[in-house]
Parts: C-alpha cells; structure tokens; sequence
C-alpha cells in the first residue's frame, strides 16, 4: 500500500544512517523525495539510485542546511520542479561529544548550527508553499538525548532539546492552516555514528533499553512514514520518543 503516493518530500541529510533509511522507505511508498547531502555525491547517487527502483521521482541536491542561501536555493528549485512540498522532514546533524569542561567554543556553536539553526533555515523558507496550499508535515528529528540529556553531550542535548520546543511553536503557529509540526525522537539506533562506541558501552546501553536491544534505522524511517502520511493527519505538536523504552 502506497501511502504517501504522489507526496513530495524534501529530506536534509539523506545520503546515510537514518536519513538514508528514511529516503528509501519514503520512497517505497510512493512519494518523490529529494534530499540533501554534504559531502560525498557516491554516497548520495547510491541512495538516489536504490531509491528509484520504486518508480518515483528522487533527487540528491548538494545544501548545508545549516545555511540559510543553501536552503532558499534548494526550496525554489524543489517547488519549480514539483511545484509544492507536501512533507519536511528535518534530519541533518552531527555530534562533538565531550565534557564541558573541554568542550571548545567551536564545538559548541556548530553542533547548534548544524542541528538547530538547520532546522530553523528549512521550515522557515518552507512555510510560504505551505501556507499557500493550506496543508503540510513538518518532521524534526530530535533524540533521546535532548528529552533526558546525557553526560558529555551538552552541546547536541541543548540542541536537540530546542528542536522539541521549536516544533511544539511551530505547531500552534501553524496548526489552523492544516500543517502539522512534530518531533521523532530516537534513542540508541544502529548506525555508522553509533558503531564507533565500542561493545562495552553498546552493551552499558542496551542494558538500559527496556526492550533489551538496539533500534534499526528502518524503526525510525517507519514513524517518519506514519507523520507523513494522511494516518496521522490529527497528531501535530508531539514528540515520538523511538527509543525502546528508554524515556519510561
């Protein structure tokens, strides 16, 4: 069942881990997808490649998010092209884990401006098509880590933890024109950022997991299929913790 069939997406962040799994289940169901990708186009032609053996329309669209003129470019050639954007999910992000007490100035301000100010950028410029055709999914992915913090991770928590409080507003600001605004939280999902932690601090996570495992990237790509989908067209404001019980 094609459940976003003839939706256009715009995805940031597109070429690997999550956002890789989520352009792909996007597009296995229906919808035409462009997303973005910093740095390698192999790695972005893979994904558009894999992705269009579904039949549907998918672009990779070389943007920093986190700049404002990279945004405004990609949203006009994405609405020249397919004339309006149904669904934004928000995914791009980095981390530069360290205490605070080490924790350099830069490390702090790019963490915010690649995660928060990103977000920020792409819901902004993508508002006015909205607007104009009274209906849109706003998607932001948070984490775990921004609805309970974590130890060494000051600068991606404070982040994250904004990105919550920026849908919840974007949710009420929007809400009456039919454009919902909502929050994917992720917690530990096995990906390239995640297999660098050694077993021994895998398994201190799992251990905390109440499901007693680590998430895929396709149980994340699955709630971002549900939050763009016309099944939750009355769910907007909320924050999805996919986390395997870790937030209870």
């Amino acid at each position: 069942m094609k459940l976003l069939k003839n939706k256009t997406i715009v995805v940031t962040g597109g070429s690997r881990g999550i956002g890789r799994s989520i352009v792909l289940k996007l597009a296995e169901h229906g919808a035409n997808v462009v997303f973005t990708y910093v740095s390698s186009s192999e790695k972005a032609n893979s994904v558009v490649e894999e992705a269009e053996k579904n039949g549907v329309s998918v672009t990779a669209f070389k943007s920093d998010a986190s700049k404002f003129k990279d945004c405004e470019l990609l949203i006009t050639n994405v609405i020249e092209k397919f004339n309006q954007i149904d669904v934004l999910v928000n995914n791009a992000g980095i981390t530069k884990d360290n205490l605070l007490l080490r924790m350099s100035e830069d490390d702090f301000d790019s963490v915010v401006s690649i995660n928060l100010k990103s977000v920020f950028n792409m819901t902004k410029l993508v508002q006015k098509n909205m607007l104009k055709n009274r209906t849109g999914s706003i998607i932001n992915l948070s984490s775990i880590v921004g609805v309970k913090g974590n130890a060494g991770q000051s600068n991606y928590a404070a982040s994250k933890s904004a990105i919550i409080g920026f849908s919840k507003s974007i949710a009420l600001e929007l809400g009456s024109r039919n454009i919902r605004s909502n929050v994917i939280a992720p917690g530990f999902i096995e990906t390239e950022m995640t297999q660098g932690l050694g077993s021994e601090v895998s398994k201190e996570w799992k251990n905390n997991i109440p499901l007693k495992r680590t998430g895929s990237v396709d149980d994340v790509a699955n709630v971002v299929v549900f939050l763009a989908s016309d099944m939750s067209s009355y769910v907007t404001g909320q924050v999805i913790n996919v986390c395997g019980g870790m937030a209870t």
